[in-house]
């Protein structure tokens, strides 16, 4: 089902009402506990970048540009993870490479409140200053609101396999995105991703080993070691119960 408009949204008659294209997400509920809505509700403006919106709830203006020096106060490298789930692994890499800027893309409500909550326990209490919230569809995000090599490196992290075929238009790793990946990546930059639904993995090869934008850093056709910087997650736990294989890859930027 597509995305459709915010309800306050101002646009002309004529702008469509649905995206033209599906999401690799879908609607869920946005219940919180207790402890994330105190995070929320006092802690938010901290870390949440607020997008002005185009089409829907969680779209981007494509003529709005993220300014990363703007927005942390500096200059420095920076990590993006796309579906930042409740935090886990952006939250520990932002506490262990302080020297780093890490941005936490996630569409769902209560896994930015828990990751405010993670990132506030870290460090004494004292949060982290170079963690920061978008509320967006990472597909606008990368084509339009990430300027151009201005990632160092790319997180994607068990996306929504979308097992079914007539679902695999909705798979977040296709060829347009990688695309804008390569474009906003810095030459040198690395793309991690992880999943662990098999097909998914050997789609995301065939995906990246065709583009001329990207290497493999194991060799062709290769999979990587598991990334050290990827927290093992109940999600994690649960696949790997269940007797899925996880799949880590690693391509590097022309």
């Amino acid at each position: 089902m597509p995305e459709p408009l915010t309800t306050d949204a101002v646009v002309p008659a004529d702008h469509p009402y649905y995206r033209a294209q599906p999401v690799s997400f879908v609607r869920r509920s946005a219940r919180l506990t207790k402890g994330q809505q105190r995070a929320w509700d006092t802690r938010r403006d901290r870390y949440l970048v607020e997008a002005p919106r185009d089409r829907a709830a969680t779209s981007v203006d494509p003529s709005w540009r993220f300014d990363a020096e703007a927005t942390f106060g500096r200059r420095a490298p920076l990590v993006v993870e796309i579906g930042s789930g409740h935090g886990e692994a952006i939250v520990a890499a932002a506490a262990d490479h302080p020297e780093r800027d890490h941005l936490a893309v996630e569409v769902y409500t209560p896994g930015l409140a828990q990751t405010i909550v993670r990132a506030e326990q870290c460090h004494e209490q004292r949060g982290l200053d170079n963690l920061r919230l978008l509320q967006v569809n990472a597909a606008e995000l990368v084509e339009s609101a990430l300027p151009g090599a201005s990632v160092d490196e790319m997180w994607v992290f068990f996306p929504d396999p979308w097992h079914k075929l007539r679902h695999h238009k909705r798979r977040l790793v296709r060829p347009a995105f990688a695309e804008q990946v390569a474009r906003v990546l810095r030459p040198g930059g690395v793309w991690r991703l992880a999943t662990d639904w098999e097909e998914y993995a050997h789609r995301m090869v065939d995906v990246l080993e065709a583009s001329d934008d990207f290497v493999n850093a194991h060799g062709p056709g290769a999979v990587a070691p598991r990334f050290d910087g990827r927290v093992l997650t109940g999600f994690e736990r649960k696949g790997r119960d269940a007797g899925r294989v996880v799949t880590d890859l690693e391509y590097v930027r022309r």
